[in-house]
């Protein structure tokens, strides 16, 4: 009887021990029962068991108790939550690794300078992140730039153009909390001032920032601006007319005659002083310009018949002469027209 028993035992030990050996050998079997590029948001608080059964549900594991004994051998570890990307077959110690290094997926989103928050949500769209729609609703809303800016309407100049990481759970509201975060961050490097009128000095950015992408000609744009404000002249910019038809959905991809004669508080050419908001989302540069305009008697700008900048003038004969050279310049492009530039 005895000898039954201690048999009996050493089967069950022999046996448990297998066990035990294939299921820890099953850790490092490779594993993989989903299509193409899986991606996974493992959420804030869901457990172990939580993550484990998410896993399990995807085909990311065979088995839910994988993971938990992959947890049970190392019980210090932590997994984070975040977006993961699973492409190949791995096994459940390698995703139970991946988890607990934190090896969350990020893609990249580049915003350039200048870009208006209707070219950010067609960009948005485009790349199939978040809808236009969605993205432009978000926009409309001020609240997060108040403090900072009393004056503002909506985001437009607070968007700061950078590089972002985004992954596919990001919303709309996600992406104008980080713009705007930076944004703030920015401009707490660029102005020590803290009675800069902030609403001001990113609209006025924002007009220097549309035209120009020339760096060392940002402040002298600035400066003509300044000198115009301050004279009481109007600014007589482009891109202010663009914009609003922008807003009033008429843009066609040129400027009329009859959208400079519109009226509309954004157009320079028929109101005096700055327009009621940015037009634009300004980068550091051009924020910097607009903080420190140029100290010169320059009145008008226009493009080079060359292009790649422009010739400023402090006269409306010589700005006349500038003028002149830029349309012979351009006869043989027949789609040219003379640049309006402040002036």
């Amino acid at each position: 009887m005895m000898r039954a028993v201690r048999r009996f035992l050493l089967v069950a030990v022999v046996a448990g021990l297998l066990a035990a050996g294939a299921a820890i050998y099953s850790l490092e079997a490779p594993y993989r029962n989903f299509q193409g590029d899986l991606f996974l948001k493992i959420e804030h608080g869901s457990g172990t068991r939580g993550i484990a059964q998410t896993l399990a549900d995807a085909g990311v594991i065979r088995y839910s108790w994988q993971l938990l004994l992959a947890r049970a051998i190392n019980p210090g570890a932590k997994l984070q939550a975040g977006e993961y990307r699973f492409t190949d077959s791995a096994s459940a110690l390698d995703v139970f690794n991946r988890l607990r290094r934190g090896d969350i997926y990020f893609f990249d989103f580049t915003v350039p300078e200048g870009s208006n928050m209707f070219d950010i949500a067609r960009l948005l769209e485009g790349e199939q992140i978040v809808s236009a729609e969605a993205f432009l609703r978000a926009a409309a809303d001020p609240a997060r730039i108040h403090d900072l800016s009393p004056g503002a309407t909506n985001l437009e100049g607070y968007l700061f153009p950078s590089t972002y990481r985004l992954s596919h759970s990001t919303t709309a509201t996600d992406l104008t909390q980080m713009m705007t975060s930076e944004f703030r961050k920015q401009w707490k490097k660029l102005v020590a001032d803290s009675s800069e009128d902030v609403h001001q000095t990113v609209t006025l950015a924002s007009l220097v920032e549309k035209e120009t992408g020339v760096p060392d000609e940002r402040p002298l744009v600035a400066g003509v601006f300044a000198n115009r404000l301050r004279t009481g002249m109007r600014l007589g910019c482009d891109p202010t007319v663009v914009y609003a038809a922008l807003i009033e959905h008429r843009y066609s991809g040129v400027i009329h005659r009859s959208d400079l004669d519109r009226q509309s508080s954004y157009n320079t050419y028929q109101n005096a002083g700055l327009p009621p908001g940015p037009i634009a989302n300004p980068g550091a540069a051009a924020l910097a310009a607009a903080t420190k305009p140029a100290q010169t008697d320059f009145l008008y700008f226009v493009a080079k018949p060359s292009g790649g900048g422009h010739v400023f003038s402090s006269t409306l004969a010589a700005h006349e002469k500038a003028v002149q050279s830029y349309r012979h310049g351009s006869q043989t492009k027949t789609s040219a027209k003379p640049s309006r530039k402040a002036g």
